[in-house]
C-alpha cells in the first residue's frame, strides 16, 4: 500500500516491501480531506484520517490532499501550517477527487447561516454532488449539508451529547458490511437530527444508538453522500482532549457551565475522581487548577478505531471497484 501526501509528500507504509509499490499503483484514488477542525485539533484530525485512510488501503495507492476553507479562523502558526502543507481549496475543481472528507467546524453563531465559513461549506456541498464518487461529511458538516440540500434544521440538545455510544445496524448497505452490531462510536455534539425528517426526505440511516441517536446516514445523488452524526474516526484521547479543553475553559471563565463526564468513556475510579474535583473547580474556579488535572484512565471496551476500520475499507474498496469500471474513460 501507497499513501502520498500531497503536496507530493510521501507517507511511507512500513508494510510495503520491494514488488509492490508498482503493483499498488495499479489501483490509484485521490482522496480528499477539507480539515476544518479548530487549531488545536488539525493536525490531530489529519493524523487520524490518515492513519484510517492507511489501514484501509489494502492493496490500493491513495493520494491524499488537504485543504480548509479560507473562511475558518486560524492562528498565524495554524496558518502557516495550512500554507506550507494543503492544497488551496481554489484548485479543487482541477485536482479530480474519487472521494472527500469534509470535517465539521467548531461553532460560533447561533445558526449555521449565520457562520462564517456557510456560503463556502455549501459551495463545496453542491460542488461534490457532481465532481466526487462519494464524499463523507462529518457532525457540523453533516447538519450543514442536510440544511442546504433538503431544509433539515438541527435540533439543539438538552445536555452535550459526549462519550461512546453503541449504535446498533438498522439497514443493510454495503458501506457497513462486517460492522459488529452494535459497534462503538465517539459523539461530541450540542446538537442532532431527527431520523423521522431525515426519513422523510428521503435519506437512509444505517445506524443509530438508543442514547445518541442517529449515527451513520446516506443519500444518493451522482455521489454517494455519507453522513456521520459521530466521529468513528476519533482516537482513544480524543474525547479526553476536548473535555479536558472545555474543563480550562470554564476555570477560565470563558464558559459558563462545567462540562459533563462523557459518557462510558473513563473507568469507574477515574469519573469518581472527576467528579470530586468537578466540586472543587466550582467552589475555587481559578485557571490554576487545570494543572492539577489528575491522571485519566479510560474504560478498556471503548473500541477505539475498530468501527472506522471497517467503514473506511468499505467506502475505499466501492470507490476502487468504481474506478477501476471508469479507468478506460479516465
Amino acid at each position: 500500500m501507497t499513501l502520498l501526501f500531497d503536496k507530493q509528500k510521501r507517507i511511507a507504509s512500513p508494510a510495503l516491501v520491494p514488488g509492490q509499490e508498482e503493483s499498488a499503483r495499479a489501483t490509484e484514488l485521490t482522496i480528499g480531506l477539507i480539515n476544518n477542525m479548530p487549531d488545536s485539533a488539525l493536525k490531530a484530525t489529519e493524523r487520524q484520517f490518515m492513519r484510517l485512510l492507511q489501514a484501509a488501503a489494502g492493496g490500493t495507492a491513495v493520494r491524499f490532499r488537504c485543504f480548509s476553507l479560507p473562511s475558518v479562523r486560524r492562528s498565524k502558526a495554524a496558518q502557516s501550517h495550512i500554507d506550507d502543507d494543503y492544497c488551496d481549496i481554489a484548485d479543487l475543481d482541477r485536482l479530480p477527487l474519487d472521494g472527500l472528507i469534509v470535517t465539521g467546524a467548531e461553532p460560533n453563531a447561533a445558526t449555521l447561516p449565520e457562520e462564517p465559513f456557510w456560503r463556502e461549506l455549501t459551495g463545496i456541498v453542491d460542488w461534490a454532488k457532481t465532481h466526487t464518487r462519494s464524499t463523507i461529511w462529518s457532525c457540523l458538516a453533516a447538519h450543514a449539508a442536510v440544511l442546504h440540500l433538503d431544509g433539515i434544521e438541527r435540533h439543539p440538545l438538552g445536555a452535550k451529547c459526549s462519550g461512546v455510544y453503541d449504535c446498533a445496524r438498522v439497514e443493510r448497505d454495503w458501506l457497513t458490511s462486517g460492522l459488529a452490531s452494535p459497534a462503538k462510536v465517539s459523539h461530541s455534539r450540542f446538537n442532532g437530527l431527527r431520523e423521522s425528517e431525515l426519513a422523510a426526505r428521503g435519506y437512509r440511516v444505517l445506524t443509530r444508538s438508543g442514547e445518541a441517536g442517529v449515527d451513520i446516514f446516506v443519500k444518493q445523488w451522482q455521489s454517494r453522500f455519507v453522513f456521520f452524526q459521530g466521529h468513528p474516526e476519533y482516537d482513544a484521547l480524543s474525547l479526553q482532549r476536548e473535555y479536558m479543553r472545555d474543563v480550562a475553559r470554564f476555570l477560565a471563565g470563558e464558559r459558563e457551565t462545567y462540562p459533563a463526564i462523557p459518557t462510558c468513556y473513563f473507568d469507574d475510579a477515574t469519573e469518581a475522581v472527576l467528579a470530586h474535583f468537578e466540586t472543587r473547580a466550582r467552589k475555587d474556579r481559578d485557571p490554576m487548577l487545570a494543572a492539577e488535572l489528575p491522571g485519566l484512565t479510560l474504560r478498556a471496551d471503548i473500541g477505539a478505531g475498530s468501527t472506522a476500520s471497517v467503514i473506511f475499507a468499505n467506502w475505499l474498496d466501492h470507490l476502487a471497484q468504481r474506478t477501476a469500471v471508469a479507468m478506460p474513460a479516465r
